[in-house]
Order: C-alpha cells, then structure tokens, then sequence
C-alpha cells in the first residue's frame, strides 16, 4: 500500500502486473504440487528427532529458501521486439526477460472497452457502468488510462474491494462459530479499520503493528485498538472460555487452543508459515521448533478474546484519558493537605460550592410502600420511616418489587437510600455478614393511579428511562452505574463503608406526570449471589430541576462534618479534604457526561473498566512447553519470542518486566 504516484499500480503496467503476479502464484503452487508428490514417495520421519536441525545453518540457508535474506536481483535490460509493449520500469524488464526468455511476445493492448472492465473488477470489484465506459471510450487524452486508474484507487469502493481480501486471509467473521455460534455483533469496526486503512493508502509497516500490538504501541489512537479486532477474528470458544471455572484443565485447555488460533493466525498471515504443526513436536520439514511455537503462544499469554470498549472519536478518548488521570490523582490526596488544594483557586470553588449548599433546599419526599414483592422468599417489612427491612430468610439472590403512590407531577429524580440496621450483619446496610451488598439492575416502572388496586395493571406499567446515576459511595470497580447497564453480572457496592447509611440518586429522562397521580414500581434486582441483599431500602422522589439540590443528599458523611464546622477553625487537611472533593465531584461529572465508548471485539491484555476507572491489566499467564500438546504433560515455562530459524533474529525477547503482555506483542 503506497500512494499512487510511487506505486506499480499505475497505467500502462498494472494489468501486466496483475498478470505477473499471477502467473508466479500459478507457478509457485505448480511447484509446491509436484514436491509433495515427490516426498510422498520417500519415507515420512517417524520422530521429530529425524527432521532437519532448525538450529543448522546450512539447513536455514541452503534448504529453506525462504528463510534466506533477501537479495536485490540485477535488473536484466533486454530490448522489445514487439510494437505492443515497451518496457518503462524494473518489473516490466523481468516480464519482458522472462517471456523471450520462453520464446513468447507480449500481447497486444487491450480494446479500451476491454480494458475498463478488468481494472474496474481488479479495483473495485464491480463492472464500470455503461455511461463510465463511453467516457473512456472517447477520452482522448495520452494519460486517460492513467486518469481512470487514479479515479479508481481513490474511491472508497477500492478499500472494500480489498479489504475483502484481506478479512478472507485473517478468517473474519461475525459470529463466535462453535456449537453454539451466536452473533459477534461488534466485530465491524474491525472491517471498518481494514477499509480505511486501504483508502487511507497506510504504510503496511504500520498496518502490520497495529493489528498485533495497536493498543500497546498507540493507546491513545482509537484506530490502533480497532486493529486488534485482527487478533480475535478466528472461532471463540464461549462456553469453554467463559463458563467453566478458571485454573481447571478444562479451562487452560480452552485456552491453549484459543492462543493456537492467534499465534497461527499471526504468523500465517505476516510470515506465511504454519507455526502450529509444531504444537505436539518439533515440525516435520520447517525448521520450527516445539519450543519456538510456545515462545509465540507466550507472546499472546496476557491476552483474552473479548468486546472492550474504545473511543471512535481521538478527541473523545484524550478527554476521557485526561479526566481518570486527575481522578486517579485526587483520589490519592484524599486526607492530605496538598499545595494544590490549597491554592486561592481550589479554595475559592469549595466557598463555591459551600454557599450554594447552605442555600438549597431540602426537595425530596418519601414514598411509603403500598405493596411490597420478593421473588425468593425474604420477608420484607414496612417500617414506619417508609423503609423497608429484609428479615428471616436470606436467600442467594433476590429481587425486590416495590410500589408506590403519589400525586406529585413532573417527577424528575428518585433516590435509593440503603440504610442501616441493628438487626444486620455489621449492621449493614447489606445482609452479607461483612455488611456488604450489590445491587446489580436498578429499574422503575410508571402507570395511572387506579382507585380499585395498589398493583397496576401489567399492561399499563411503563419502563421508565433512566440516566446519569450517581452515588455517596462506589465500591472499586462496583459502580452504581453499573445498575442501569444491562449487564446483570455488573452490580453497585458499598464494600468497604459497611455500618453506614448510603445514597444513590436516579435522575429521569424525561418529567414524569401523569393525570390523577402515579403509580410507581421500583424493581430492585440483586442477582450476584452470596447473600448480597439490601437490608434496609428507602425510596423518595422530587420534582426539583437543579442539579445541586438533587446531589446534597450525596454529601458524605466526612465532607458533611466539614461544612459544619466554621471556616475558620479548619485545618489544613480540611480544608483541602473539601477542595479535593468539590474537584473530584465535578471531574466525575464531566466523566459521566462524555459520549459512551463504542464496543469491539478484540484480544486486549485489559480488564474491563467502568465509567471513572482506567482498565486493569489482566495478569499475564505462565505457558509451558507441552508434550506431544498435553496439558498433563506440562515442562518447562517458556520465554515470549520467535522463531530461531531466522538469521540476524533475537529469537528469544529480552523485557525489561517480562510480565508486561503489551510489551511482548510490541516486541514480536
């Protein structure tokens, strides 16, 4: 792929080009026909013992042609003896070689009828339209041809003829294939990355390093992450790699042949050998040793197939970047009185911010529960504060139905209040016996009052949309918003600020009103198990419109003792403990704010990440050298690398933290 001004794929040459290319694919493969007929006669080695010394260097130099370094051949300056072809670069001087060579004359030029069809097939894939091919007809211009072509490379046809190609080469799909091959519906931007990268006439160095390390090599680049999409594009062993337990046989097995795929799909598409033939022993008849195939299986050791999320827009991902480093970075001052939050500039925003809080108005009221519903059994009692207490039974799971009734209109936001209690565990707010809970879906329900039921009708309970959820308090990595995401294995904690009453408000999309009052089901899904139930819940509406009179409530308890006490009897580390919590609430905000990332389906060393939180890096796996490929037979741990059939090559990659998996693929 290079621009079209320094490319063969310019006219007059690029049928010929076409056509030489070929005609050596036909050749090579003749040949390749006619070896292996050949050997087939001769004895197969019965053990790898008896194949070639990879590590021999006549074997690499002499026997395995391809393995040779390359040699810039002479260019041989022979003279056409036809009127039709007259060389004018290198590679028609080795056309022109070869076929005297052979005793033939080069054809004779193309009809311009004729020639428009095949290089509209070999561009873009499809035939010129009637109208194109009369233009071109009477275009009589000396370069027309050399017009046409550049027309053609630069319509975005030719990135999806080709890239066609290309996904054929590394077996993309879109679906997980296996026995239960459900869909892989974010597996295009991928395709959409191989398109543009063909329009965008990329260098193939840089397309080569994208698709196996983009998002080491540029994590800020949201097209270099798209690149891994190549690392994931064979089958997908979904219920092997994600239903049965971790550290089991079962689950290494899954995931050996899993790195199979990548390593053999790597190294057959950039290096066009079959790598995976050395699985069980040393290969046969390439130089490729056991060991070197698990050194490549090591390369891919910190990576899982997976949909992570990435930032189309550059833009985007540098503010979503730039805003979890200065959360990451406040979250670390907490209890210190630094510099930074001392400034006339952060103490100025935190006066802000306490004027206005002195200022707001108390806008929520409490619902009281008209019908209370709990899908597995637990008691649930009405209290006279309008919460309600979990009791007696504890089951794993548990959902929560709870429905109220209230004249209010123009509803805008509902709170969660999780309360404490003597009767729990630590004394909650959660029925775990650490105090903790997850609450793993958060979903509200709208209908007319009826006069005749406290419980709507089905038919008439509309779900209501909810958006910007925010929280006193987030557990790492269990974050309230994961309550609206869909996701049931996702949840919101409050581990480990158990014995506290804590807050969680939902705002709606829209005003709820609805003549004659509402009717309002609060479902409350607990689906992660192990007993993590709220113990205690409470629920209040409002109709106020102010984002600062909604997050008063989500004061915690510590700033709260701050803005209690007079400014001036502060210390330091107060007075700094409020600035970093007036900047750090802004900053969330201003996170929660931002586009949501799209979804891909890549290999990626990353954990998946929240809304406030970077990705962790998933640890990187031991790989042993298996004998004859089985996993009872494991030896000894081996080192990411390459092959040691290539000369000048370090086969084995020396990291300066040997655990760090980006850098393994960079380095590969």
């Amino acid at each position: 792929m290079v621009r079209p001004s320094a490319s063969s794929l310019t006219a007059p040459n690029l049928r010929r080009h076409f056509r030489f290319i070929r005609c050596v694919l036909l050749g090579a493969f003749s040949l390749g026909i006619s070896w292996w007929i050949a050997r087939a006669a001769e004895d197969v080695p019965k053990s790898p013992t008896t194949a070639p010394s990879p590590t021999d260097k006549s074997s690499a130099d002499e026997t395995w042609w391809s393995l040779r370094p390359l040699i810039r051949p002479s260019i041989p300056h022979v003279a056409s003896r036809s009127r039709h072809f007259v060389p004018i670069n290198a590679i028609d001087q080795f056309v022109l070689s070869r076929l005297i060579e052979n005793g033939l004359e080069p054809s004779p030029p193309a009809d311009r009828r004729t020639l428009i069809r095949r290089v509209y097939f070999d561009l873009l894939g499809l035939p010129p339209s009637p109208e194109a091919v009369e233009d071109f007809v009477a275009d009589s211009r000396d370069d027309a041809f050399e017009q046409l072509v550049d027309r053609l490379l630069a319509s975005p046809h030719f990135g999806e003829r080709w890239a066609r190609h290309w996904m054929d080469v590394v077996h993309y799909a879109e679906s997980h294939g296996h026995d239960q091959d459900r869909p892989r519906p974010t597996a295009w931007p991928y395709r959409d990355y191989l398109i543009r990268s063909m329009n965008d006439d990329k260098p193939y160095s840089q397309f080569v390093a994208e698709q196996v390390a983009g998002d080491a090599l540029r994590p800020d680049d949201s097209q270099a992450i798209a690149a891994t999409g190549f690392l994931a594009t064979g089958p997908f062993d979904e219920s092997s790699l994600q239903s049965i337990q971790d550290d089991t046989d079962d689950r290494r097995i899954a995931q050996y042949l899993d790195r199979d795929d990548m390593v053999t799909t790597v190294m057959s598409t950039f290096v066009s050998t079959t790598v995976h033939c050395a699985r069980c022993h040393d290969h046969f008849f390439d130089p490729i040793t056991q060991s070197d195939y698990y050194a490549l299986q090591a390369v891919f050791a910190g990576v899982d197939k997976g949909e992570r999320t990435y930032d189309a827009d550059p833009a985007i991902s540098r503010r979503r970047q730039s805003l979890r480093t200065e959360l990451a970075l406040l979250r670390g001052l907490k209890g210190q009185a630094d510099s930074s939050l001392l400034t006339p500039a952060a103490q100025e925003l935190a006066s802000a911010f306490e004027a206005k809080q002195a200022a707001a108005p108390s806008v929520w009221q409490t619902l009281e529960p008209v019908e209370i519903k709990s899908a597995e059994g637990s008691t649930l009692t009405k209290q006279a504060d309008g919460s309600v207490l979990a009791s007696e039974k504890r089951p794993e799971k548990d959902t929560y139905t709870l429905t109220f009734r209230t004249p209010l209109r123009g509803l805008t936001a509902l709170r969660l209040e999780v309360l404490t209690d003597d009767s729990l565990s630590k004394r909650g707010p959660g029925r775990q016996d650490n105090g903790n809970l997850h609450l793993s879906e958060f979903k509200v329900f709208a209908a007319p009052q009826s006069a005749s039921s406290n419980q709507p009708p089905a038919a008439e309970m509309k779900p209501l949309t909810i958006k910007n959820p925010r929280a006193d308090f987030n557990q790492d990595g269990w974050t309230i918003a994961h309550t609206i995401d869909g996701n049931p294995a996702t949840a919101w904690g409050i581990y480990p600020r158990v014995g506290e009453d804590h807050r969680a408000v939902y705002e709606f999309a829209q005003p709820v009103s609805l003549e004659g009052g509402t009717a309002l089901t609060v479902v409350l899904e607990q689906l992660h198990g192990g007993g993590h139930l709220i113990g205690r819940p409470r629920i209040s509406v409002t109709t106020a419109t102010e984002s600062l009179a909604l997050d008063g409530d989500l004061i915690p308890a510590e700033i709260n003792s701050i803005l209690k006490k007079p400014a001036a009897e502060r210390s330091d580390i107060e007075r700094a403990e409020l600035a970093r919590y007036v900047r750090q609430s802004q900053v969330e905000r201003d996170l929660v704010a931002l586009p949501a990332p799209q979804m891909i389906f890549a290999a990626s060393g990353e954990m998946k990440s929240d809304a406030f939180n970077p990705p962790s890096k998933r640890p990187v796996r031991m790989v042993h050298l298996l004998t004859r490929g089985d996993i009872k037979q494991a030896k000894e741990i081996a080192q990411a690398g390459s092959l040691t059939c290539i000369p000048g090559l370090t086969a084995r990659f020396e990291l300066a933290n040997a655990t760090d998996e980006a850098a393994r693929r960079a380095a590969l």
